[in-house]
């Protein structure tokens, strides 16, 4: 039997079908279309899974079921998204909606964020763990956490592990989601360039040369990139910039330790290309705060591995 996982973006649409070991076997996709009738981009959806299933000298009984990763708060008992912020969804029943289109057996769906998390518990970085929290790094910090393999939701609803938003600056930066402080707007790549130009701007008012300028200027912008790469080429003020960011991030991963005891966590997204750039120094401080830093059992701290593909995998395992 085959499954077939659905990574809803606010950009993309990409199906995956998927193979009893949660192989992709085949994947496309298509733009979202986002400002769209939401039953638009579900019929988008729809028809992008039994293209592959038609590609591949499949039918419907070759489906054991559909799992859909979507942005936003979901009641996955009932297969709704209750709100979308970048997409149409209010309390909306996506299941029936894509059953609709595509008369599966049966669709499955969960937030985007928790997907991941399932993929590299299944699949990937945490694969063999049976308690993992994973976070991504890209324009928020999202989040999910595995408890013995299943993915934990929360208990009144399924809107918890929105591991973005502890708050670790006490009357910090204002957050998207009302708040102020909350580690996404410090430790997400977004909160890295925006760290890095305030620092560049109190640079240019006092004229201190520096190589940040250099690198945004060779990129042309100023991104999560910046400072580690004017830090590579020995800029003092790279470095104190990217020392900063750590300092934050070990903050809220530290957290996560102390409340869920993982055995493992995993961090995806770009920020993660600098490998041990971030990682190395990241598990020293970690390592210095964590409240069992005495014992000699520690959660491992790893690089997620399935990239743009945690979303299908996750959704494609979710009735594992």
């Amino acid at each position: 039997m085959y499954t077939i996982g659905v990574d809803l973006g606010g950009t993309n649409i990409a199906v995956g079908l998927c193979d009893e070991n949660l192989k992709i076997v085949d994947k496309a996709s298509v733009p979202t279309g986002a400002d769209r009738d939401g039953e638009l981009i579900v019929k988008d959806m729809a028809e992008l899974a039994k293209k592959l299933i038609e590609k591949n000298g499949l039918t419907l009984s070759d489906i054991e079921y559909v799992g859909i990763a979507t942005p936003g708060s979901t009641n996955v008992k009932k297969g709704i998204v209750e709100y979308a912020n970048n997409l149409p969804f209010r309390d909306f029943h996506i299941a029936d909606i894509f059953k609709k289109f595509l008369p599966v057996n049966k669709v499955l769906i969960a937030n985007d964020a928790n997907a991941a998390a399932l993929a590299e518990a299944l699949a990937g970085a945490a694969k063999g763990a049976s308690t993992s929290v994973m976070i991504t790094l890209g324009t928020g910090v999202g989040g999910g956490v595995i408890i013995d393999g299943k993915i934990f939701t929360g208990g009144i609803n399924d809107s918890g592990t929105e591991l973005g938003h502890i708050v670790i600056e006490k009357g910090g930066r204002q957050c998207s989601c009302g708040r102020r402080g909350c580690w996404e707007t410090y430790s997400s790549a977004t909160g890295l360039a925006l760290t890095t130009k305030e620092k560049m701007k109190e640079l240019e008012l006092q004229e201190i040369p520096s190589l940040l300028f250099e690198e945004a200027e060779k990129e042309g912008k100023i991104s999560a990139r910046t400072a580690f790469n004017a830090m590579k080429r020995g800029d003092k003020y790279g470095a104190k910039i990217v020392d900063e960011y750590i300092e934050y991030l070990a903050t809220g991963i530290t957290d996560m330790i102390n409340i869920f005891q993982p055995e493992v966590l995993s961090i995806g997204g770009g920020v993660c290309n600098e490998k041990e750039y971030l990682t190395k120094p990241l598990i020293e401080l970690v390592n210095k705060e964590q409240y069992t830093r005495g014992n000699a059992v520690k959660t491992k701290i790893v690089i997620a591995e399935l990239g743009n593909d945690a979303g299908i995998i996750g959704a494609a395992g979710l009735g594992k």
